[in-house]
């Protein structure tokens, strides 16, 4: 899968943060490139690094069975690795690359410690934690009761917001995998939109026509991701009280 990337991204978790926080935890990050189709760890694996992607964003996918189902996405606007602030090392998804780009990289035990010394790092990703959690439900509850149409809208409106991009290529066979649904319930969903006019979709080449009536067609599970990260994260969550916790620095699981 590719994507066509029209503008540069930035971070808006590190956007977000004061100047000297911000300042600390980019001296001890790498700028790397994320490679489309690359797994950066599996499930069940020590986490060794934490991401803040800037221009490429991250599927997450849980296993099932001996199958697999994509139960998230991490793109600017958000982070890989949060979960270490649970105090746990071990990744619960396995993360891969959907959409080449730039990104940001701390080893884990940087990020621990620098978390550690960063009442306003934690009350950020504290709050990023929570909308994370949120989103994790609003995904199961979207499996389990909404229709394919309506799931496929959500998810290329989704992955629009992460590539910055209205063209995406990817095929019937992996829009099937990810989104755990038979090829042939991706075809008839895909050619309705089309005939809609809200995509264009020819040998795997997607082109979004219509945002708002993708919207409209869309489940309310995206617009309700939207409110709540906004809710929490945007100017309107910037009053919101959050009780930080103290941190302790993770020792690599060995294995």
């Amino acid at each position: 899968m590719t994507f066509t990337q029209a503008v540069p991204a930035t971070n808006r978790l590190l956007d977000a943060l004061l100047h000297k926080d911000r300042e600390q935890l980019l001296a001890n990050c790498e700028h790397i490139e994320l490679i489309m189709g690359k797994v950066l760890y599996r499930a069940e694996e020590v986490i060794p690094h934490v991401y803040f992607p800037t221009g490429g964003f991250i599927s997450l996918v849980a296993p099932v069975d001996s199958k697999n189902l994509e139960v998230g996405l991490v793109g600017n606007e958000g982070i890989l690795g949060i979960t270490l602030m649970l105090g746990v090392d071990i990744a619960p998804f396995t993360a891969l690359v959907l959409g080449a780009g730039s990104a940001l990289r701390i080893t884990a035990s940087s990020f621990l410690r620098i978390l550690e010394q960063s009442p306003a790092l934690q009350r950020e990703l504290k709050r990023y934690l929570y909308v994370t959690m949120s989103q994790l439900a609003q995904s199961a509850a979207c499996t389990r009761f909404h229709l394919v149409e309506a799931r496929l809208s959500r998810w290329l409106l989704m992955t629009q917001d992460r590539a910055h991009s209205d063209h995406i290529h990817i095929t019937h066979v992996f829009l099937a995998y990810m989104l755990g649904i038979r090829r042939v319930g991706i075809t008839k969903a895909a050619n309705m939109l089309q005939q809609r006019n809200l995509i264009s979709y020819q040998r795997g080449d997607i082109t979004i026509l219509d945002r708002v009536g993708l919207e409209a067609t869309s489940c309310g599970c995206y617009r309700a991701d939207k409110e709540i990260y906004e809710g929490i994260l945007g100017k309107g969550g910037s009053s919101l009280s959050v009780a930080t916790p103290e941190f302790r620095t993770l020792q690599p699981t060995r294995t």
